[in-house]
């Protein structure tokens, strides 16, 4: 029995009937030019070694990195974040191989700017991948020197456009650090090379199986909270981004993005400048686990993605990108 009268004239549900509708209204879509994949490298010859902790993810040695960027092309992803496993015997206290342009990341560039000249790429910059404590500056007097530890940032962020970066990123949390390396970047013609900084960066549980890809988690003795964000604190972002925006940061990037929905949101609202969020690799191997627990199934990726950029996000990091792309280039 229908109801008549004082049903209001309204109903929403008429945009919802078919799914071109719902297309045509959607406030929000997922393109393959949101989404970046990040990229372990190894040494080694003939190397494609599985990452126990982030299934589905792998780490290439540089002769093997064709077969991941192939795929990177053909779905046209726009960008890749590259990130090394640095040997245990190639570490030290102060993180020296971050400054040899023989290291991995080095070589790595050099290979895909000349093979794939039309995939951006993107470089962290810090030192957690090369020292012995799997922190990302230099510890002295048993603390993590700020003004040490952007002396040796400013020279790789250097050493990485050298070698053909495009896009710098710098993760480490350091005061002050987007300044110097702007300046740096500038007085040696790379003035049009763009800087995304970490801005945003809490002191999270969820980097677990990231830890472990770079093969920093071992080697962690004390906590990361005097220098990256608290968990609890949402406006302190506001001066975070502020600060780097004023020192040249060109783009912002919020990390981890999932667990953080609500600052996207806020920064993107207050500072109209391009945010990047990273679904990182504890987000990632939780939605993962849950697929093959078919607890969750193939969607909950897309929503996860979706949210992502209904917050604010214009691009994302993500290790579900090719899985993504796949779906969405045909």
């Amino acid at each position: 029995m229908k109801i008549i009268g004082s049903f209001p004239k309204t109903r929403l549900r008429r945009l919802r009937k078919h799914k071109w509708i719902r297309n045509i209204v959607s406030e929000n879509n997922i393109s393959h030019n949101d989404l970046i994949l990040p990229v372990f490298v190894r040494e080694g010859k003939n190397k494609i070694e599985t990452i126990k902790s982030m299934p589905g993810v792998k780490r290439y040695s540089i002769d093997k990195l064709d077969v991941i960027l192939k795929q990177v092309k053909k779905y046209k992803i726009p960008m890749i974040a590259l990130f090394p496993y640095t040997p245990l015997n190639k570490k030290d206290k102060n993180g020296t191989e971050a400054l040899n342009p023989n290291n991995l990341i080095c070589r790595s560039l050099k290979i895909i700017k000349k093979k794939y000249p039309e995939i951006g790429v993107m470089c962290d910059v810090a030192l957690d991948p090369y020292t012995l404590n799997g922190h990302d500056g230099i510890i002295i007097n048993k603390k993590i020197d700020n003004d040490e530890t952007i002396k040796v940032l400013t020279k790789q962020a250097l050493l990485q456009a050298q070698m053909g970066c495009d896009v710098i990123a710098p993760s480490d949390m350091m005061d002050g650090r987007v300044g110097h390396i702007r300046k740096i970047l500038d007085k040696n013609n790379f003035e049009d090379l763009n800087i995304l900084s970490y801005a945003v960066k809490f002191a999270s549980n969820y980097y677990g199986p990231f830890r472990d890809a770079v093969g920093s988690k071992k080697r962690i003795k004390i906590d990361k909270k005097t220098y990256q964000m608290d968990i609890r604190n949402s406006e302190e972002s506001f001066r975070e981004v502020a600060l780097d925006l004023k020192e040249g940061a060109d783009m912002i990037l919020v990390k981890p993005g999932m667990m953080y929905l609500d600052i996207i949101s806020k920064l993107k609202d207050k500072f109209k400048t391009p945010i990047l969020a990273y679904q990182v690799s504890g987000e990632y191997s939780l939605i993962k686990e849950g697929i093959k627990n078919k607890t969750l199934d193939e969607e909950s990726i897309f929503e996860s993605i979706i949210a992502l950029k209904r917050a604010g996000a214009c691009a994302i990091i993500s290790y579900f990108a090719i899985e993504i792309a796949k779906k969405l280039v045909r």
